[in-house]
């Protein structure tokens, strides 16, 4: 009784009542005359004005409790303080990094309801019979009975699938097992193999990243209404372990899809093909490039069942099925591949026979180059040697005298030997002899030892 009384004491009519019963009792008191009549329509207009000036400040005073910024969120704004007073609205929700945020007990509110996204989150609303609307970054009013269809993340998303780098090949381990089955594979030798994925995705960006949503806000990560919508009601269903069909959210489609392409291309190359070396591209090499060009193209060159180009053009499903689903795969990465101990082992040995087979071509075509350098060289040095000994025949004029003849020779040689850029070690016997042939020429020829 206590608090009904409290509460009704803080409403206007209950101020207003109360207020003048003290002011017409103090009035009795003091013996003033009250006109009864009067003081009742005093008290209506009172209640009135009181009404009126109360609507009108929790309208102007509401506009401030969001950053909202056009008359038609200010009326929203204003509409939803009101519903609340009477305890008839509906959900308040916070959209972060499209994970919704509420207290308990708020999803089960149907009323005109109240959502706050920030720059990452979008969703899509609708009711118990249809889609409704789709809101972006920003503040989304929602209608009596309109709820959450589902939210995503406008950011690009990294998710890795696969077995984990510590983990073996069949193990023991529940979890590990799970996580091999995800990408297990087998080649066309029939060799299970098991690799760690990494994909880069997203929900579609519009071309124009600069336009604003409904509330003002221009998000960074771009938002595409229709991509949204269509991650969100486009549903696709696949079988659990148990052969039940559950539906698949917006962010499993990725995944699925690459695992999806990775076990078609890998049954296409032997285990050994996947690591081959010695070649331009191996086989996990050409897998994460055909699975790229799925994802990103609508039309992909075929490979046959070995793995071989057939330079015919194919329709890739995949780049359909997102197109249709608002999602875009920016790249995907084959990591580690785990496979059998003992087939590791033969992976290893075949590597080291393909180690030695190249060490030893490359020696091979080592030695070629040296041989053909060293052709080329010993070329040049007989041409430039012929060059410089016939260097001074030309500006003297023709003798007869052989030992002249040796000395026109010798002299150049000498020269090009002292001014040429040679180490003394390689230079030192060959001046030596060369010494000992001009001082022979000298004594033999009846000239003067000094040089000339």
């Amino acid at each position: 009784m206590r608090k009904a009384t409290g509460n009704f004491l803080q409403t206007p009519i209950g101020i207003i009542l109360t207020l003048n019963a003290i002011w017409y009792v103090v009035m009795w008191i003091a013996g003033i005359p009250i006109n009864w009549i009067i003081s009742l329509i005093l008290i209506v207009v009172e209640i009135g004005v009181a009404f009126f000036l109360l609507d009108r400040l929790v309208y102007f005073y509401s506009q401030f409790v969001l950053p909202i910024q056009n008359p038609k969120h200010r009326r929203e704004i204003y509409n939803r303080i009101r519903v609340f007073e009477k305890g008839e609205r509906g959900p308040t929700l916070f959209v972060k990094n499209g994970k919704v945020i509420m207290h308990e007990g708020e999803d089960e509110k149907r009323g005109p309801g109240l959502i706050v996204l920030d720059t990452a989150s979008a969703l899509v609303l609708r009711t118990d019979s249809e889609i409704k609307d789709t809101a972006g970054p920003g503040i989304k009013f929602t209608k009596p009975h309109e709820y959450i269809a589902g939210s995503v993340d406008l950011r690009a998303q990294l998710q890795f699938i696969g077995p984990l780098p510590d983990d073996q090949f069949n193990s023991d381990s529940p979890k590990a097992r799970a996580r091999q089955e995800t990408t297990s594979g087998l080649t066309r030798d029939g060799f299970a193999v098991a690799p760690s994925i990494s994909i880069k995705f997203s929900i579609k960006k519009p071309l124009n990243k600069n336009i604003p949503t409904e509330s003002g806000v221009i998000s960074g990560y771009g938002y595409d209404e229709t991509a949204v919508r269509n991650a969100i009601t486009h549903e696709i269903m696949s079988l659990d372990s148990h052969g039940n069909p559950v539906r698949m959210e917006w962010n499993k489609l990725p995944a699925h899809l690459v695992v999806n392409l990775w076990r078609e291309y890998v049954r296409k190359f032997k285990l050994s093909d996947l690591f081959a070396m010695g070649t331009s591209r191996n086989g996990l090499q050409t897998i994460e490039a055909m699975i790229n060009k799925r994802m990103a193209n609508p039309e992909v060159i075929e490979l046959d069942d070995t793995g071989v180009s057939t330079n015919k053009t194919q329709k890739s499903l995949e780049f359909q099925q997102l197109q249709e689903r608002g999602l875009e795969i920016m790249e995907v990465h084959i990591n580690n591949i785990f496979f059998d101990n003992t087939l590791e082992d033969q992976v290893i040995d075949q590597w080291r026979a393909d180690w030695q087979i190249n060490a030893q071509n490359e020696e091979k075509q080592l030695k070629e180059i040296e041989s053909l350098i060293d052709a080329f060289a010993r070329e040049d040095a007989s041409k430039k040697f012929a060059t410089t000994s016939a260097s001074q025949y030309a500006k003297v004029p023709s003798s007869r005298n052989p030992f002249v003849a040796l000395q026109l020779l010798i002299k150049p040689i000498k020269e090009e030997l002292v001014s040429g850029n040679y180490e003394q070690s390689e230079v030192g016997d060959t001046m030596r002899k060369l010494e000992s042939v001009w001082k022979w020429v000298l004594d033999n020829s009846g000239e003067s030892k000094s040089k000339p």
